[in-house]
């Protein structure tokens, strides 16, 4: 898959949305301050919060559209609007508490939550929010997450290769996963008796081991073109056609596998991808939800 085309550069300047606090002063007079509301830490923080629908509610004036704007275009807006009740109003905007675009740190950071980005981060930027993780974490398993879909980048190359173009611009709700290593498993289906997952020890698993812990049918399989369709990552998968009949006889050791493989066996002599695919499409929408990012059935039929 390609690498999510890179997005130019933010502004720097902080655009106001939905859950924003602001603290607004105008002309320096307390009678038109904002009563505290519960910030983000559940403390008081002295403000008005911006609603549903992306306005504030100021005395006099009444509701003021902000979200969408600067600071600096939302402090000329509610200017504009005061000049109805006061002489040369002057008005300060800041931000009072940050709660407009939530980035979600899930699985296996050593602090992981919900945080609030106050300005343009980096996928680097927002992984380092969850102070690293340990050892147990499988970066090759990592995935980015954003309006409901799995974003083109690879977070196994961004750290460990250094691979500059993953490391895209995040926006306000995306979503960071990084599984652990703990529950790794396989999948084989096609001639087999027990399809589906199949645990990855430890000490590791080879394609024989796989085959056999699923028990062959008795008839009715073809050994020379067993398929293993791998992920990588997130963005980079492989096919691997493995003549199973040269390994039992002795002239190929077998295959290791990887987590998260899939395993297929033919039951006849399937030469044809798309004949492979309509025949395992079933028993993989059966799965789609925990495997690994590239197995997407949009791309294995691709």
């Amino acid at each position: 898959m390609p690498t999510l085309q890179a997005d130019p550069p933010p502004s720097t300047d902080y655009i106001i949305g939905a859950n924003d606090v602001l603290f607004i002063n105008i002309s320096g007079r307390p009678e038109f301050s904002i009563a505290s509301v519960n910030g983000s830490s559940n403390s008081k923080v002295q403000g008005s919060r911006v609603d549903g629908n992306g306005h504030v509610s100021l005395p006099l004036v009444g509701s003021v559209q902000v979200a969408g704007l600067t600071l600096s275009q939302a402090q000329t807006r509610i200017q504009d609007a005061l000049r109805k009740y006061l002489a040369n109003p002057w008005v300060v905007v800041e931000v009072a508490d940050y709660r407009s675009k939530p980035l979600y740190l899930l699985g296996n950071f050593r602090a992981s939550g919900t945080y609030y980005m106050d300005r343009p981060l980096t996928l680097v930027q927002g992984l380092a929010l969850g102070s690293g993780f340990d050892q147990t974490a499988d970066l090759r398993g990592a995935r980015l997450s954003r309006d409901g879909r799995i974003v083109p980048v690879d977070v196994y190359d961004l750290l460990m290769r250094g691979d500059a173009r993953q490391n895209v611009w995040l926006k306000g709700g995306d979503t960071l996963f990084i599984p652990d290593n703990h529950s790794q498993q396989v999948y084989i289906f096609g001639a087999v008796k027990k399809p589906g997952p199949v645990p990855l020890p430890n000490s590791g698993l080879n394609l024989a081991q796989a085959i056999a812990s699923a028990e062959l049918r008795e008839i009715g399989y073809d050994f020379r073109y067993v398929r293993v369709i791998r992920s990588l990552s997130t963005t980079r998968g492989e096919l691997l056609v493995v003549d199973f009949d040269k390994i039992l006889r002795g002239e190929a050791l077998p295959i290791q596998l990887q987590e998260g493989d899939i395993v297929y066996v033919p039951k006849s002599k399937i030469g044809n991808w798309n004949d492979v695919i309509a025949d395992i499409l079933p028993s993989l929408q059966a799965i789609s939800a925990v495997l690994q990012p590239f197995v997407n059935i949009k791309y294995l039929s691709n």
